[in-house]
C-alpha cells in the first residue's frame, strides 16, 4: 500500500470513522483515482483537502464508496422464495415482524421488501429499518420517486397498487413509504439493534474484505433473533455459515440458530 493511499485512509478514518483498510484495496484506489482524477487532484492526500472543505465533493466520495446500484426485485426468483417459503414460516405464531434492509442505497430494496410483507399481514404491522452510510441516498430514498426502469423486474401488482405515475417517473404511495424508517448507519461501525426477525443485506460484501466479512457477518448473526432469517445476494455465500451461529435455509438465505 503506498504511503499516499495509506495516511489517506487513515485520515478519513480518524475524520469520518469510515474505515476504508476494509474495502478490497485495488478495487477502492480504481474508483477513487478515477474521481480525484477527475476532479484534477493528483494524490489521495490532495484529494483529501478538496473533499475536507467541499461538502458536494464530500458527498460525491461517499457515493462513489459505496456504488449505489439498486432496483426493485433484483433477482426476482429470490424475492419469490422469500414470498413463498421464508416468511411464511417467519410470520407463523406472529402477525409483526422486525426487518431490516441493511445497505439499503436509494431504498428500492426497503419497499419491496415492505411490499412483499405486506401481501402476508397489514401494512399497518410491516415495519422495516433501512440503513445506509449515503445520506444523499438516503434522501432519495425517503422521496420514494423512480423511473420506470428501476421497476422492470416488479410484480404488476405492486405496481399497480403502489405507485401512481408522475410524469417519466413513478411516485411511492405516502402509505408505503411510511413504514419504512431510514437511517444513517455505517454498517462497519455502527452499533446495531438486536432481535430482528429478517435482515436483508445484499450485494454489500463483494466490496469488503476477508477480514472484514467475517466481522460484518458476526455482527448481522449478533442482530439476529433466534430463528432470524439473513438474505445475502446472489453473488454472496457464507462460507462455513456455523462459524456465525447460521445454517442453511435455501441458497441465500441463512437461518440464525436457536
Amino acid at each position: 500500500m503506498s504511503d499516499d493511499y495509506s495516511n489517506f485512509i487513515q485520515i478519513i478514518k480518524q475524520q469520518t470513522g469510515i474505515d476504508l483498510s476494509l474495502y478490497k484495496e485495488a478495487q477502492m484506489k480504481r474508483r477513487l483515482t478515477s474521481l480525484y482524477e477527475k476532479r484534477g487532484h493528483s494524490s489521495f492526500m490532495g484529494y483529501y483537502d478538496a473533499i475536507s472543505f467541499n461538502e458536494l465533493f464530500f458527498k460525491e466520495f461517499l457515493e462513489r464508496i459505496t456504488i449505489n446500484v439498486s432496483e426493485f426485485y433484483r433477482n426476482p426468483q429470490r424475492w419469490e422464495a422469500l414470498d413463498n417459503r421464508i416468511l411464511p414460516n417467519l410470520l407463523k405464531g406472529k402477525p409483526k415482524l422486525a426487518a431490516w434492509s441493511a445497505g439499503c442505497s436509494t431504498g428500492e430494496e426497503a419497499y419491496s421488501l415492505a411490499m412483499i410483507m405486506s401481501k402476508r399481514t397489514s401494512l399497518t404491522n410491516v415495519s422495516v429499518l433501512a440503513t445506509d452510510i449515503d445520506e444523499n441516498a438516503l434522501q432519495k430514498a425517503k422521496m420514494g420517486l423512480y423511473s420506470n426502469r428501476l421497476l422492470t423486474d416488479l410484480p404488476e401488482s405492486f405496481k399497480e397498487k403502489y405507485f401512481i405515475k408522475q410524469g417519466m417517473f413513478y411516485k411511492l404511495s405516502n402509505e408505503l413509504i411510511n413504514q419504512v424508517i431510514f437511517d444513517r448507519q455505517n454498517i462497519l461501525t455502527s452499533t446495531f439493534n438486536s432481535q430482528f426477525d429478517l435482515i436483508v443485506c445484499r450485494n454489500v460484501m463483494i466490496y469488503f474484505t476477508e477480514e472484514a466479512k467475517y466481522l460484518l457477518y458476526q455482527k448481522l448473526s449478533d442482530a439476529l433473533s433466534p430463528g432470524g432469517i439473513l438474505f445475502v445476494g446472489s453473488t454472496e455465500q457464507v462460507v462455513n455459515p456455523s462459524k456465525y451461529r447460521l445454517s442453511v435455509v435455501e441458497p441465500f438465505f441463512y437461518r440464525k440458530q436457536s
